[in-house]
C-alpha cells in the first residue's frame, strides 16, 4: 500500500488547483475568442486574467514548482492545457494589445480582415473597400501551434522559419500603413504570448 506523506498530499492539492486553473482559463479564453457581431460585442478583455495565471505558471515553474510534481499525468495535463492556452489565448490578446496602441479602431470584414479604401478603376470613381489580412485568427492559431511545438522539441531555430513564412504570405498586403501596423503588433505578441505560455514547460525539463 502507498503511503501519502503531508509534502505528497500537498503537492497533490497545489497541482489540482493548478490544473483547475488552467482548465479554467483555457475556458475563458475561449470565450474571449469568440468573433464580436454587430449583436454581440467581442469580449476580448476577458484574456486579462489568463495573462495573469500564466504568469503565476511561469514564477511557479521558475521556483521549482513542477520538480514537485505528483505524476506524470499532471505534468502531461499541464503541457497541454498550456498549449491550448497559448494556441486560443493569443487573438483576442492580439485584439487587447491593438485598442491600448489605438489600432483598434479599423473595421473589419466578413472574413477576419481589415477593410481598406482603394480608389474606383476610373478616375472619380466612387472609392470601394477592400478586405486585407484575411484569416488572421486562423493563421495566428497555425502559428503559436507551430511556435509551441518548436519550442517543446527544442527546435528554437523553426521560430525564425515560421515569422519568414508569414512575413512572405503576407508581403503583398503590406502596403497598407494600418496594415503594417496591425501585422507587426499581431506577430510580436502572438510570438511572446506562445513562448510565455510554453515557458513553464520549458523552465520544467
Amino acid at each position: 500500500m502507498t503511503v501519502l506523506y503531508p509534502a505528497d498530499v500537498l503537492g497533490i492539492v497545489l497541482w489540482s488547483v493548478l490544473i483547475l486553473l488552467l482548465a479554467g482559463g483555457v475556458a475563458l479564453a475561449l470565450v474571449a475568442s469568440r468573433q464580436p457581431t454587430a449583436e454581440r460585442p467581442g469580449r476580448h478583455w476577458l484574456i486579462v486574467p489568463v495573462v495573469v495565471l500564466v504568469a503565476i505558471a511561469i514564477v511557479f515553474a521558475a521556483v521549482g514548482g513542477w520538480a514537485s510534481v505528483p505524476g506524470l499525468g499532471f505534468r502531461i495535463a499541464a503541457i497541454v492545457l498550456l498549449l491550448a492556452l497559448g494556441v486560443v489565448g493569443g487573438s483576442p490578446l492580439v485584439l487587447v494589445v491593438l485598442e491600448l496602441a489605438g489600432s483598434g479602431a479599423v473595421p473589419l470584414g466578413d472574413h477576419g480582415g481589415i477593410l481598406v479604401s482603394e480608389a474606383g478603376a476610373r478616375g472619380g470613381a466612387k472609392a470601394k473597400d477592400r478586405e486585407i489580412l484575411r484569416g488572421g485568427m486562423t493563421i495566428g492559431y497555425l502559428e503559436r501551434l507551430a511556435i509551441i511545438g518548436a519550442a517543446l522539441a527544442g527546435q528554437f531555430a523553426a521560430v525564425a522559419i515560421v515569422v519568414a513564412v508569414k512575413g512572405l504570405g503576407r508581403f503583398s498586403e503590406l502596403e497598407n500603413s494600418a496594415a503594417r501596423e496591425r501585422f507587426i503588433i499581431g506577430t510580436l505578441v502572438s510570438l511572446v504570448w506562445a513562448a510565455a505560455c510554453v515557458a513553464p514547460a520549458v523552465i520544467g525539463w
